[in-house]
């Protein structure tokens, strides 16, 4: 080997040290930072006749399989969040078993005071207690049909949140794919502009999962699972319009709540459109379908109970259009006008507390003229006769079957514990598979022990090398004095 092949050799080798020491540090420094890609260096022989290292580009170590599948795993993670806090706030609505405050526990309490007028029907006490009973049944299914819209309001604002964040991201990876390509064009460092777009893709993927494709000079093309295109050069742009407030009879289909458009272009927002599989489709799911459903439960109980009171067979001193002891806002209930009746169920004012609170009439007849015979427990017995009876109820989440009224309310609260059950598992297995799949990623990532012993064996070489450059220097001396 010559001097100057000698040299030269030696003053690669200090470059190539010195850029992996950077390289290095970078990596170090980052071990923190979310969606930091591991660097490297890549080093090849100076080759064509010239001696020494040729050092090339700072390479990101990724999978783009890995990728892909963790980003899948967080997708399904976010749905199933979505719908078990759905679930797990009805149930807090409707109450569990133990609740004391629950529906069931309300209706157990009516039920209760019934039986206790009914042995003393002249008692005043008793039959202001069966009003107060009665008025808590009233207002806790007025209180979870509420809670009800608050929840489908939230996911229609949810949804308007979502949209404006994929519209602001798919904006911003528009603008990264342009500094990529420039930079990959001049021979520029990309790797902090691909980890940026890549924290993005994250973002989008979440709300709505999304297949990447590769584009030419480092760009992506992003499309959604459903096949729809949300950026390929110009970035799609969403629209949703939001509401204030929700209501039981607003549905998407008659045209009271907002659908999605991509491009100005109506798309399906069901479980095989194009977005699916995301927590914007979820958002939907919420608030077209799993609240309509739980509406129609509520909405069934309520009817059930109002009709069961509401009976002229039942009061004698009740016309056929006359409302009984529990009324839609005050009013007689039309069975056609069953959507939205568990937020509109109300206690007759002639026997509310709050209202003319003439209790007499529990036992007497809603109309009657006057308090009869305080001891006749009649009407009082066939009101607990009523709640006994079975009768049909029909919902699409509590089935068809000849229910009574107890036996409703306990299935209403079942339905409700064991769907937040289901939810609750869903979140555990796809929580465990996304921490799998998110733990292999990492371990792609900065070892901070295998850095520390790379900036070591970078050190020797360095050393190596320096040496190298003396040992010259003192031939080049010797020559000189020669």
């Amino acid at each position: 080997m010559s001097i100057t092949s000698a040299l030269n050799s030696a003053m690669t080798g200090l470059t190539a040290a010195g850029r992996s020491t950077s390289v290095v540090s970078e990596n170090l420094s980052n071990v923190l930072t979310p969606g930091y890609s591991r660097r490297s260096l890549a080093l090849t022989s100076a080759g064509d006749g010239f001696s020494g290292v040729k050092v090339g580009h700072v390479q990101r170590i990724n999978d783009p399989a890995l990728q892909s599948s963790v980003r899948s795993a967080n997708s399904e993670v976010g749905v199933a969040e979505v719908k078990s806090a759905f679930f797990g706030r009805m149930t807090e609505l409707v109450g569990s078993a133990d609740d004391p405050y629950s529906i069931t526990q309300r209706l157990t309490d009516f039920d209760s005071g019934l039986i206790e007028v009914i042995s003393r029907p002249d008692s005043g006490p008793r039959l202001n207690d069966l009003a107060i009973q009665a008025e808590e049944l009233v207002r806790s299914i007025a209180d979870a049909a509420e809670g009800l819209r608050n929840q489908r309001t939230a996911a229609d604002r949810a949804i308007d949140v979502q949209v404006d964040k994929v519209n602001q991201s798919l904006e911003k990876l528009q603008k990264l794919n342009a500094k990529i390509a420039i930079s990959q064009s001049t021979g520029s460092d990309s790797a902090s502009l691909l980890d940026q777009r890549d924290l993005l893709i994250d973002e989008v993927n979440k709300i709505i999962p999304v297949k990447v494709v590769n584009r030419d000079r480092g760009q992506v093309a992003l499309f959604s699972e459903g096949g729809a295109v949300l950026l390929d050069g110009q970035a799609a742009e969403l629209s949703f319009d939001g509401k204030a407030d929700t209501l039981p009879y607003m549905t998407l289909g008659n045209g009271l709540l907002s659908g999605l458009q991509i491009n100005g272009i109506d798309v399906a927002t069901g479980p095989g459109g194009p977005i699916r599989g995301g927590t914007l489709a979820a958002q939907f799911e919420v608030r077209d379908v799993l609240t309509v459903e739980a509406q129609e439960d509520l909405d069934a109980m309520a009817k059930d109970l109002i009709e069961r009171f509401q009976d002229p067979a039942l009061d004698p001193t009740l016309t056929a259009t006359d409302p009984g002891i529990f009324t839609d806002q005050g009013a007689f209930f039309d069975p056609a006008n069953t959507v939205g009746i568990a937020n509109r169920i109300e206690l007759n004012d002639k026997i509310a507390m709050q209202g003319q609170a003439e209790t007499w009439r529990l036992r007497d007849g809603l109309n009657a003229a006057s308090p009869g015979n305080a001891g006749d427990a009649t009407l009082l017995r066939g009101y607990a006769d009523a709640l006994d009876a079975k009768r049909t109820v029909s919902s699409v989440g509590l089935g068809t079957a000849n229910l009574d009224a107890s036996t409703l309310s306990a299935n209403l609260l079942s339905r409700f514990a064991q769907s937040e059950n289901s939810a609750e598992q869903n979140v555990a297995f796809a929580a465990a598979t996304y921490t799998e799949m998110y733990q292999r990623e990492l371990a792609q990532g900065v070892d901070s022990d295998a850095e520390l012993q790379n900036l070591i064996v970078i050190e020797k070489v360095y050393q190596a090398n320096a040496r190298m450059i003396s040992v010259v220097d003192e031939l080049m001396e010797t020559l000189l004095r020669i």
